[in-house]
């Protein structure tokens, strides 16, 4: 009779023990497993190039010049800002990152997925000169990122997932809630612009021209005279104070 009484105390403490263990197990909302970054070889064949390689920063650095900030961080083939530390809107250490080289005519594709509430962007022909433009966003347009559930600036025209950034809002609403990933596609050549958001084309316009410009002066950008003008540039992500993740960035020159 003790001996039965000795094991089920023994096997009692032994399922306590594995309970507890589990539930002090870290949270893992913050990164979760990706499969490794690589192009396939028809990819290579075809001309695109990572922009990302999941494991560096390299080839990116921090707007107006400088490494990129250590808020900027890699874990599993994603690279996502820590928004741990706030410093005025922004993120300590963190800031808009763009890309080394800069592009003309493009073909951009990226994962994206955006914490609750959160807000951020890809931008695009970025002309980099900070002791003139202080933001990124100055020069170049937007494809925005954004919470639509959550965050107010999706009650706001052309502030929307997905829309052309205070220009031209989706033909078409396909973006996932917050927390889950988005496919992108930016496609800028000789002036046509296409935006692509889980597999639908949702923006389509002429860059340049007498409506591009009719467009801007109706837009927050009026007062930017150098904005929508550059027809090459760079590449960035922006860091609007919430936590945001990206993935599979690559681009072909075409």
């Amino acid at each position: 009779m003790l001996r039965n009484f000795a094991c089920l105390i023994l096997v009692s403490t032994f399922c306590a023990c594995n309970n507890g263990s589990s539930s002090d197990k870290p949270a893992t909302d913050s990164v979760e497993k990706n499969d490794a970054v690589m192009l396939t070889e028809e990819q290579k064949a075809e001309g695109w190039k990572l922009l990302f390689d999941g494991k560096t920063t390299n080839g990116w650095h921090k707007y107006g010049g400088g490494p990129t900030g250590s808020a900027w961080k890699v874990a599993d083939g994603m690279l996502y800002l820590d928004t741990s530390v706030k410093e005025n809107w922004q993120i300590k250490d963190g800031g808009d990152i763009v890309t080394d080289d800069e592009y003309d005519n493009f073909h951009l594709k990226l994962e994206w997925k955006i914490a609750k509430d959160g807000n951020s962007g890809v931008i695009f022909y970025i002309h980099e000169d900070s002791a003139k433009y202080t933001w990124a966003w100055e020069t170049g347009p937007e494809m925005q990122v954004l919470d639509n559930e959550g965050h107010p600036d999706a009650k706001i025209e052309k502030h929307r997932a997905g829309d052309l950034y205070d220009l031209i809002s989706c033909s078409k609403e396909t973006v996932r809630p917050a927390g889950e990933w988005n496919q992108v596609e930016v496609i800028a050549d000789n002036g046509r612009l296409d935006f692509f958001l889980n597999n639908e084309n949702v923006v389509s316009t002429t860059m340049w021209d007498d409506n591009w410009r009719k467009m801007i002066a109706g837009s927050k950008f009026a007062d930017m005279p150098d904005f929508g003008t550059f027809k090459k540039g760079r590449i960035g992500l922006q860091d609007h104070g919430n936590m945001v993740w990206f993935k599979n960035v690559m681009i072909k020159k075409l």
